[in-house]
């Protein structure tokens, strides 16, 4: 087993309580795209992402400040922890997992770094936003493109949509933070924060799901929503999605459940038919304070934002 490795999909919380999530895998670290690379290199690295080998009942011993937790990989090769409030860094606070004894005929500990995202208690809001057709082109309304570019693309030659770099690092600011919460599976985690960080998005958990398991395996976008507003409860949030899949139905149930909350609801229009309705059934009987708002670009975005007082006037 010489391509043993934990693999850190890092956590998130404070005071109020810390999660902290992972994966063993016994394959190889995957490779970093390059400028001028070929289409068969991408297209190796985007199979690669999903022929792993997950590794179970791994047992490991996750240390965070002076809380140290025992946990055990399921039969997916996950591992998720929760650990009680307690007082860490801002913005970021460094903890630790690794293996505890023994793993087959493995016994080095591999330590692996893992970076938790502690929100300052002086933040103004939060951005909870969606990552496909929201601040990454994807074209999921439209499979074969949506597989060409999740295929023969990479963190370098994916497009962001014109703009959305440059709003999220205005709404961030100085102390705001940013999760990154999608209904894609845990396998292109290290390619969406290689995205983020090529084209300068402001750095922030990136919470996604399970590519096959049972029911829990496959928690819902909504719940990994309802995780980010339990364990930040001092903070209001800004959700940011799409129309092209069930972000206004998401953002709508979040709104009802968690009232005073949400600050607004931000919506990029991405269908092909606009005219399908589905987002309109929301937004039609909308009946809250919260803003919703379905925009048809970045600046649309920017301007309601600004009028409503999240980012400062011109």
């Amino acid at each position: 087993m010489q391509n043993f490795r934990i693999e850190s999909y890092g956590g998130h919380g404070g005071r109020h309580g810390v999660v902290v999530r992972g994966r063993v895998l016994d394959n190889p670290v995957p490779t970093s795209a390059v400028e001028g690379e070929g289409l068969f290199t991408a297209l190796r690295r985007s199979v690669a992402q999903f022929r792993t080998i997950e590794l179970p009942g791994v047992p490991l011993r996750l240390v965070v400040a002076d809380t140290c937790v025992q946990v055990v990989t399921d039969g997916d090769g996950y591992f998720r922890a929760e650990l009680p409030g307690l007082p860490l860094e801002h913005p970021w606070h460094q903890g630790s997992v690794e293996l505890r004894g023994t793993y087959r005929d493995v016994t080095d500990p591999h330590r692996t770094p893992v970076a938790i995202r502690v929100p300052a208690e002086s933040a103004t809001y939060g951005v909870i936003s969606d990552v496909d057709d929201t601040i990454l082109q994807t074209g999921v309304q439209r499979v074969w493109v949506m597989v060409r570019r999740t295929l023969f693309g990479s963190a370098l030659t994916r497009a962001p949509f014109p703009g959305a770099a440059e709003l999220y690092r205005d709404l961030a600011g100085e102390e705001n933070p940013v999760f990154y919460v999608s209904s894609s599976p845990w396998n292109l985690h290290g390619f969406l924060l290689a995205f983020l960080r090529h084209h300068g998005f402001p750095s922030g958990p990136v919470l996604l799901r399970d590519l096959v398991g049972d029911r829990t395996g496959r928690a819902r976008k909504h719940e990994r929503i309802e995780e980010v507003l339990a364990l930040h409860p001092h903070l209001r949030f800004v959700l940011i999605g799409d129309s092209g899949e069930l972000d206004p139905q998401i953002y709508a149930d979040i709104v009802r459940a968690h009232p005073g909350r949400i600050r607004a609801v931000y919506i990029r229009e991405v269908r092909l038919d606009p005219g399908d309705r589905r987002v309109e059934q929301v937004s039609d009987t909308w009946s809250h304070d919260v803003p919703f708002v379905l925009a048809a670009d970045t600046d649309a975005v920017r301007q309601h934002a600004r009028s409503i007082g999240l980012l400062p006037a011109r």
